[in-house]
């Protein structure tokens, strides 16, 4: 099992100018695999994620990996994270993987491995910022695979790519997972989460309304708000 996990959510709330976006959200993830966070825009998917790594601090409750918290050094350093929108550092394509390698005290040697992994191995040279949009998340996600992270948060990594680059990001999320990466990911896209999910939490409106099995999810929804959410998508 992944060193990180069990992962337990308890009364969770964050706010915001007193405006209450996540709401008592109690939820826990014990097993290896990915796992979708699936809802209507503004549910709270993208807040629920930082809250999880630790990059927001909720405004009541506890987010615990393993029973150590969820901001701790100790814990971040164990996990990584993507961004809809990839940062890129102002270097070459094969210096953001060495910047890693470095980092962790890794070989540089391994940087062909991490290229290839990405189908960008002809392109070590090239300035990063120059690539593609779906080339950059390849690299960035390849870069946080390098971090040899035992948990791997992913925010809509594949929003506004055509269906080639959806495929080719999709296949580095089954690679890491098939390296027992736990995946934890956002994403609107229906027929992406067939494809990949192992687990669905959905949310509403700032709660989580349904955490079941995908196959369940898509068959037989526990939730009305999960129901018409995919009602509305699939018909």
């Amino acid at each position: 099992m992944n060193c990180l996990l069990p992962l337990k959510i308890s009364q969770l709330h964050f706010n915001i100018e007193q405006r209450q976006l996540l709401n008592a959200i109690d939820l826990q993830l014990v097993n290896n695999g990915i796992c979708l966070i699936m809802g209507h825009n503004g549910a709270g998917k993208s807040l629920l994620l930082r809250c999880m790594h630790g990059l927001l601090k909720p405004g009541s409750g506890t987010v615990m990996w393993n029973n150590a918290a969820a901001g701790l050094l100790a814990t971040r350093q164990k996990q990584a994270m993507v961004f809809q929108k990839p940062l890129m550092l102002n270097r070459s394509v094969a210096a953001n993987i060495h910047y890693v390698l470095k980092q962790r005290g890794q070989p540089l040697t391994l940087c062909e491995h991490y290229l290839k992994s990405a189908n960008l191995e002809t392109k070590g040279k090239q300035a990063a910022r120059s690539l593609s949009g779906g080339e950059q998340q390849r690299l960035a996600i390849a870069r946080a695979i390098a971090t040899e992270p035992a948990v791997l948060f992913l925010d809509e990594p594949t929003a506004n790519l055509d269906p080639q680059a959806t495929r080719q990001i999709e296949s580095q999320i089954l690679d890491a997972m098939h390296q027992s990466i736990k995946v934890i990911m956002v994403s609107h896209d229906i027929a992406q989460a067939k494809r990949l999910a192992d687990e669905i939490v959905f949310m509403q409106a700032g709660s989580v309304t349904e955490h079941t099995d995908a196959r369940q999810f898509f068959t037989q929804p526990r939730s009305e708000a999960a129901r018409d959410y995919l009602s509305a998508y699939l018909n």
